[in-house]
């Protein structure tokens, strides 16, 4: 007796992807969920995983760290040349001018 293959289309695929990424529920589940084979869903995250890391973009997390960073930078720009301009005062001020 043969087994027929299923076949699923990309937009399938990529919201079961989506699925395991954005609600962090195991493969295991979410396979037994959509009723596809656990091996399957792990093939497609992984695939989708290698997609990411070659194209360079960013996860949410990655974009989050690097809003929150720039934020920090702007602020330890405007310290330091808060600190500078201070700085040049007690000189002016230390040197009687």
């Amino acid at each position: 007796m043969t087994e027929t293959r299923r076949k699923f289309d990309q937009d399938f695929k990529e919201g079961a992807v989506r699925l395991v990424r954005e609600t962090g529920k195991p493969i295991a589940q979410v396979a037994r969920d959509l009723g596809i084979n656990e091996g399957t869903l792990a093939n497609w995250c992984a695939k989708d995983r290698r997609a990411r890391e070659s194209s360079g973009a960013l996860s949410e997390d990655e974009r989050a760290e690097l809003v929150r960073l720039r934020k920090e930078n702007a602020e330890l720009r405007m310290r330091c040349d808060v600190l500078k301009r201070s700085a040049a005062l007690w000189v002016q001020d230390a040197m009687g001018q």
